[in-house]
């Protein structure tokens, strides 16, 4: 049986302004009302940020920045620091996420030094993995998690994996509508949690939550919450409608 609390993540990308921003987040924290088994979070885009943490500070839902420099003040046009991050009510960040290494080229030992930054300051950091197509299908997928793995956790103690949480994506299942099947999620998360016991030891891996994260909807989520390794998911597209969100929430 699990003894990691699950947590549902919401990342809301670049979706969102302050009105509907709040109002989904409000309907989100009503479909939590009264859980004590899992943990709920959303990513809001940094212009609302400080808006949906405040219509959100007397629920239990935590509130995400999508991305976090290293820094807490500086010439880093562009970004915004894990300072800004609490200042605006955020207790956690998304790090690595497909779209900031696919699009915008952010490389391993970036995310490196982003995931050490947040965890410097005090936020829960979410360290976002996953193959692409091309590397799964040459049956690279497992060398690729291993390598993000050990460079985007580097440096870091036993005791710093307490405030991080890792996030699977197979990027060929992002946005996609595909969906890797119950059993190559468990799979994958299996993998990776025997990674974490290499780098650090079988109590920190024990204790580290994965989440899976791409195409997850209300008709997938029971089916992968069952997994042993899986402890919770990180929801694009559905974390916007308030409904499939609190049924992904309310997983059976």
């Amino acid at each position: 049986m699990k003894k990691r609390k699950a947590l549902i993540a919401g990342n809301w990308k670049m979706h969102t302004t302050v009105v509907d921003g709040c109002r989904l987040a409000l309907d989100v924290a009503k479909t939590c009302s009264g859980l004590v088994d899992r943990e709920v979070l959303v990513a809001p885009p940094y212009t609302i940020l400080s808006e949906v943490a405040h219509v959100l500070a007397s629920t239990d839902v935590m509130v995400a920045a999508q991305n976090v420099c290293w820094a807490d003040k500086g010439a880093f046009t562009g970004e915004i620091s894990p300072v800004m991050v609490k200042d605006a009510g955020g207790a956690a960040a998304l790090i690595g996420h497909s779209e900031r290494r696919q699009i915008f080229g952010e490389t391993d030992a970036l995310i490196n030094t982003r995931v050490k930054g947040a965890l410097a300051f005090g936020l829960l950091t979410i360290l976002c993995i996953g193959e692409t197509l091309a590397e799964r299908e040459s049956g690279k997928a497992f060398e690729v998690l291993s390598s993000q793995l050990h460079k985007g956790l580097a440096s870091l103690t036993g005791a710093d994996m307490t405030n991080v949480v890792i996030a699977y994506e197979p990027v060929w299942a992002i946005g996609t509508g595909k969906t890797a099947s119950k059993e190559q999620a468990q799979e994958a998360h299996a993998f990776i949690r025997g990674v974490l016991v290499k780098i650090f030891e079988k109590t920190v891996a024990e204790q580290t939550r994965i989440l899976y994260g791409g195409s997850v909807k209300p008709t997938n989520i029971d089916e992968l919450m069952v997994q042993p390794d899986i402890d919770g998911v990180l929801v694009g597209g559905a974390a916007l409608d308030a409904e499939s969100f609190g049924r992904i929430i309310n997983f059976r």
